[in-house]
């Protein structure tokens, strides 16, 4: 006799849309990372362009992860209003309409408008993305590695879309440029909509919480939140002066877009790396080690010339890129099904505004002291994330 589909248990679902789903989240973390990332080889251009101070470049980069930090909890509960897949669907649109904007722009107030909008249309990808990769492979016992991959789809938009874009930049303006960025998020919205016509809906009902599903203590979460902020902060920060630092170095244009290739690959496999080491050590000992890691390389990559440091590259993409996967790992664990999609949006609210608020802070600090003491500043941050990664550990559910 057949068995009664409703009766199926939700973690029993076909692989197939299990498999949609994370093509789709995969694409929609590959695009809108590439989107965020390549302002970095832009903002040395819009410097020029249009003659900022670093506080101004810093105010660009701010106000883009400003909105996208802004909106995330908003973007949560619109999901629940128009459907996760469809805000997913038209914030990539948005974003890829705001390049458009962007290329157009003839002063800083019309730039500034265009990169909110395009953080406005990324709010909607990291909290909603990640939700539907953890609620397709749920009851699987393979939530960790999903997500793994879902990360790792990021780190190659991030290397891929900005080294493409400083190649291009060799032979196009960066208005042309601009251009076909925007082209690029609405073919990625068009393939989106096709994908996630067939994946999980969102509003399966939700199954109820035993004690093997028991999830982490409050303070705990907070301090994930926390180290999640202060990591990416130094992240973003660092890769915002980057640029600079390889333009004192003497680095052309094409060089600093190869020298992000560089790390962002190296970010990639940072990720694997991370996550094969954290099964290892654990998590939360895996933080520690990649935070001191990426300490001293911030202070290496100021000391050394510029073609020893592209040696080195991909080593620091590993360090400063890999601590984030491991910690977007640990979400789940203090999020019931029910509330995943507030507490992704919580966390990512918190990495996204340290990344919007570091940009601005080391603008203003490099403008008075320098950019080589703004980096530095970066590396004695990360020192603060080893106290917060203990309360993470006594903060997780008894079964870890």
């Amino acid at each position: 006799m057949p068995q009664d589909i409703s009766s199926v248990p939700l973690h029993d679902a076909p692989p197939s849309p299990r498999r949609r789903a994370l093509a789709a989240a995969s694409l929609a973390h590959g695009v809108h990372d590439g989107l965020t990332d390549v302002i970095y080889v832009l903002l040395p251009l819009w410097q020029v362009a249009f003659g900022l101070s670093y506080a101004q470049v810093g105010l660009l980069r701010g106000a883009y992860a400003g909105m996208m930090a802004g909106f995330q909890l908003l973007a949560s509960k619109g999901a629940r209003r128009w459907g996760r897949e469809a805000l997913l669907v038209r914030g990539t649109a948005l974003a890829g309409l705001a390049y458009l904007l962007a290329a157009q722009a003839s002063d800083l107030s019309l730039l500034l408008i265009a990169l909110m909008l395009a953080g406005l249309g990324a709010s909607t990808q990291h909290p909603l993305a990640s939700a539907l990769v953890a609620d397709a492979y749920e009851g699987s016992g393979k939530v960790k590695q999903a997500l793994a991959q879902y990360n790792f789809a990021g780190d190659i938009g991030k290397a891929l879309i900005p080294g493409l874009a400083g190649l291009v930049l060799v032979y196009v303006s960066w208005q042309a440029n601009a251009s076909a960025l925007g082209l690029l998020g609405l073919g990625a919205a068009a393939a989106l909509w096709w994908l996630l016509r067939q994946a999980p809906p969102a509003g399966q009902p939700a199954r109820k919480t035993t004690a093997h599903d028991q999830v982490g203590s409050r303070p705990g979460l907070a301090a994930l939140i926390a180290t999640g902020t202060l990591d990416s902060g130094v992240r973003m920060g660092f890769l915002t002066f980057l640029p600079f630092l390889l333009q004192s170095k003497g680095a052309t244009t094409a060089q600093i877009g190869l020298a992000l290739t560089l790390l962002f690959i190296g970010g990639a496999f940072g990720k694997l790396f991370c996550g094969y080491l954290g099964a290892r050590l654990g998590p939360v000992r895996t933080v520690i080690c990649t935070e001191l890691l990426t300490a001293g390389l911030i202070l290496v990559a100021l000391l050394l010339p510029y073609l020893p440091l592209m040696l080195v590259m991909p080593l620091i993409g590993v360090a400063l890129n890999g601590t984030s996967s491991v910690l977007t790992g640990l979400v789940p664990d203090f999020a019931g099904r029910e509330q995943r999609e507030r507490v992704f949006a919580c966390f990512y609210t918190g990495t996204v505004g340290g990344g919007a608020l570091a940009p601005v802070l080391i603008g203003a600090i490099s403008d008075h002291t320098g950019a080589e003491q703004g980096l530095m500043a970066l590396a004695g941050t990360l020192l603060l994330t080893l106290p917060l990664c203990l309360a993470v550990y006594n903060g997780l559910p008894r079964r870890q």
